[in-house]
């Protein structure tokens, strides 16, 4: 593998640097999030970015780090990169949509423990020499009815959990889910918001979903409820849930997303929902867990290097995907393209031209983008590259020897 050079940002995980380092990769890391300039100005020469939530990937961007390959979202969700415009740049994307599930699926039981049986107060009056001993409006958790709102990856591990405590479990999705244990799929959100005593928050970062929870949505729960956001920060109107907290229609709340994040450990967090009673804020840790670090370590940064040796793209985010094997004996041609007519057959026209023997060939689009992989034989002109580069529509070549 030829010297490459990554940039880390946001405190990645030791272990992400140790797997790149190993296949030759020169690591420059930062412990916060970049501005865009600042960005940029870290790009020049920058194959492999690594980045978790808070920092943005935009347009602009893109358009001035002309050597990268391929974007690493430690973390779950991409909604802080520009996808489409990461395509078009011919860089793909991966993630880790299941290295962290188990953990945010644990601290969802653990906050809803603490908020049914009002542990956080009865914490912080002890510390403050109050010996607060009342059962006064506090529960257990068996034969409570739990409303999950997203039953992906998290939501339905959280089922899972919950339903071995003795919950009864709901859960209301927009896409048909293969239903686990004994939960039950409801036909609409009001539906499950109506029956819940305590509702978690499992929703991608789809900007769809942006104020999903709102003053109306609030008015149709039951009084007393538990209320939980560990999804996205723009999912829930904050002014909303203060109000609700307020007047006593939510009991408890556990919110570890916010619609504005500091970009470093250093800068100050500000929330509406501070200092409320019976109210968890946690900055944004519910995969932050050593377990879920190390494995969104490992899992993102094999994907990053197996897509630089060989091509593949089967976990990408944004990219047509196809699972490649290692190179053996052969060349590999990996041809980015808009996805317009044509450039398939264009492709094997210079290949004719240039009296290359394929051995194997691969063809898979998505709406933005098509990609070509093709195995030949080693012995081909030099100026093949070249004239790969000048069919119409393409957005980046690679050779693989």
């Amino acid at each position: 593998m030829e010297k490459m050079k990554a940039l880390f940002l946001e405190n990645i995980h030791p272990y992400a640097g140790e797997i790149l380092r190993g296949s030759g990769v020169d690591i420059t890391s930062f412990s916060k999030s970049l501005s865009e300039a600042e960005l940029i100005a870290q790009m020049k020469g920058v194959q492999f970015l690594g980045i978790r939530s808070r920092t943005q990937i935009t347009h602009n961007l893109l358009e001035n780090s002309p050597n990268l390959l391929a974007i690493g979202a430690y973390c779950i969700g991409t909604n802080q990169i520009d996808l489409d415009s990461t395509s078009l740049a011919g860089v793909a994307a991966f993630n880790a949509p299941y290295s962290n599930t188990r953990s945010v699926a644990e601290i969802v039981i653990a906050e809803i423990i603490f908020l049914i049986r009002k542990l956080y107060d009865k914490i912080t009056n002890a510390h403050k020499g109050i010996w607060d001993k009342s059962a006064d409006n506090t529960h257990e958790v068996r034969g409570k009815t739990l409303g999950i709102l997203g039953y992906g990856n998290i939501g339905s591990q959280v089922s899972t959990l919950a339903e071995s405590m003795g919950m009864k479990v709901y859960y209301y999705d927009i896409v048909d889910k293969l239903t686990i244990g004994n939960a039950t799929r409801l036909s609409s959100m009001d539906e499950l918001l109506k029956i819940s005593d305590i509702i978690t928050v499992h929703v991608d970062g789809s900007t769809v979903n942006k104020n999903l929870i709102g003053t109306d949505e609030f008015s149709k729960m039951k009084d007393g409820v538990i209320f939980l956001n560990l999804s996205r920060g723009f999912v829930v109107n904050i002014d909303a849930l203060k109000s609700n907290i307020a007047n006593g229609k939510i009991s408890g709340a556990a919110v570890d997303v916010f619609p504005e994040e500091p970009r470093s450990p250093e800068d100050k967090f500000f929330s509406p929902l501070q200092n409320l009673p019976n109210v968890l804020l946690t900055p944004h840790i519910g995969g932050s867990t050593e377990e879920a670090q190390y494995n969104i370590a490992e899992f993102v940064s094999n994907k990053l290097i197996e897509y630089f040796k060989t091509g593949s793209t089967y976990t990408s985010v944004n990219f047509p995907r196809i699972q490649l094997s290692p190179l053996s004996g052969s060349s590999r041609l990996l041809h980015i393209h808009k996805n317009l007519p044509g450039v398939l057959s264009q492709i094997n026209t210079i290949f004719a031209r240039n009296s290359v023997n394929v051995e194997s060939q691969f063809l898979q689009t998505n709406e933005k983008i098509g990609y070509v992989v093709t195995d030949v034989d080693k012995n081909y002109n030099n100026s093949l590259l070249d004239d790969l580069k000048k069919v119409d529509n393409t957005i980046k070549v690679r050779i693989l020897s």
